[in-house]
């Protein structure tokens, strides 16, 4: 049921622009915690401890981001996934539009990070349904031979909205005072949602429903508790997946957040020279995406994936030797390096290694839960632990080691999952062994 190519690249774009504008939500919020909401929401404590506590607001996100995942994987795979992907899509523009009008501590005392938080773990709830659903829409919609490129443009939408959020905040910062930006310029970007929120759900409701889910819905193949069926059926493939996306989570949480704070409060660049650091490497990176998933189509999705763990256990000493130059080229290098080898490779490959592992049934539900536990445990907790650490010791090298030992678990945990690429996507589900190990196909059989 592979749908035309014509199609499918206006079904990829679709996703790719519907994901740049959730994520973009997502992120904004991460670059004004590392910027601004440790003084504005948690002024009464030190300069450390408040960014610990906006970090742990951060976190929370995270922490909600799984249950969004079950909720909206059951519906998915019950109901369809173009319906989850419009709602998940209304929820977070309303939700971070709302967040750019709460008021702060001096205004609403203890309320103010209280509401910050609620906001925060609404807005992880709806982009846990985000993910399975822009994934599965190009995924189960693309050719077996070039699915690893299509699903990749989903991903690129993650270097897009970091793009996008970096400079809407750079943009503010450039064109307000530091004065104006702390009062009342880091607004903007929350607000700026509203108007990306329109065009979102106007792409994505003239979206088809996937080959896939319209072919399981006529046969009568829905389960009644997909999430039952991967927990219990599927629960050792998923605990793998889960451990396997820890090197990635954890290196792009600390070169996309902590790194904004560690640049401008212990190395002492300035904020717009971090951010353009930040941009160029996002940029660098939505290039690379494609080009790292068309690999994937020839040589394997694990090898690609592997290499950019390795890489990411391997850089990260260099990349914090780097960013101490206080050198905004050097700074400008090791942010591209490190998310264009160890984020590209891994961000582009995701989509499909993931979905691949599971039946159509509970595929929504199945690549949810999997990718959105592994934020809980990897990506919400990492810019706090790095702030925690720093406090402890006074150095980056212990953050280093957590980075290593990250790389060195899904290195391991990669190997057992399956390797479907060139392979029918529902052929290549009946009837495999959970955690059976899939050799890659040699390259021609991808042509």
């Amino acid at each position: 049921m592979a749908t035309e190519t014509s199609d499918i690249r206006k079904i990829a774009l679709a996703s790719f622009i519907g994901s740049t504008l959730e994520w973009y939500d997502f992120f904004i919020f991460g670059t004004a915690t590392a910027l601004v909401f440790n003084k504005l929401f948690f002024p009464a404590f030190d300069p450390v401890t408040g960014m610990i506590a906006a970090f742990a607001t951060f976190a929370v996100g995270f922490i909600a981001r799984p249950l969004g995942g079950i909720v909206f994987g059951h519906f998915g795979d019950r109901i369809g996934r173009k319906a989850m992907l419009v709602l998940s899509l209304t929820m977070m523009g309303g939700i971070t539009f709302l967040i750019g009008l709460i008021p702060t501590y001096a205004v609403l005392g203890i309320g103010a990070p209280i509401l910050l938080t609620l906001l925060r773990f609404l807005q992880g709830f709806a982009v846990g349904g985000e993910w399975g659903g822009a994934t599965l829409m190009v995924v189960e919609h693309a050719p077996n031979k070039t699915r690893g490129f299509f699903g990749s443009w989903p991903q690129m939408g993650i270097p897009a909205a970091l793009l996008l959020s970096s400079g809407m905040m750079a943009l503010v910062g450039g064109l307000t005072t530091p004065e104006q930006f702390m009062a009342w310029g880091w607004r903007i970007p929350f607000l700026f949602s509203g108007v990306l929120l329109v065009f979102g759900i106007y792409l994505r409701r003239r979206l088809a429903e996937s080959p896939s889910f319209r072919k399981m819905k006529s046969e009568g193949e829905q389960e009644r508790l997909p999430i039952a069926e991967v927990l219990g059926k599927h629960g050792k493939k998923t605990a793998l997946l889960v451990a396997a996306q820890a090197a990635e989570n954890t290196s792009f949480y600390v070169v996309a957040v902590y790194s904004l704070v560690y640049l401008t409060t212990v190395v002492g660049i300035e904020r717009s020279d971090a951010l353009n650091s930040l941009m160029i490497a996002a940029v660098c990176c939505f290039v690379a995406q494609p080009i790292f998933a068309a690999l994937s189509d020839r040589i394997g999705r694990k090898r690609v994936f592997m290499g950019g763990m390795i890489f990411n256990g391997l850089f990260i000493v260099p990349f914090f030797l780097f960013l101490d130059t206080a050198s905004v080229f050097w700074v400008t290098v090791a942010m591209t390096l490190s998310i264009v080898l160890g984020q590209a490779t891994t961000q582009s490959t995701q989509t499909s290694l993931v979905a691949e592992q599971y039946a159509a049934s509970v595929r929504y539900s199945g690549v949810s839960v999997a990718y959105q536990f592994a934020t809980v445990l990897w990506s919400g907790p990492t810019p706090m632990i790095a702030a925690a650490l720093w406090a402890w010791s006074g150095s980056w090298i212990p953050l280093a080691c957590y980075i290593m030992a990250a790389a060195c678990l899904s290195v391991l945990t990669i190997i057992p999952l399956r390797e479907a690429a060139g392979a029918d996507l529902e052929e290549e589900q009946d009837g495999a062994a959970v955690g059976t190990a899939y050799a890659p196909r040699p390259a021609h059989q991808y042509h």
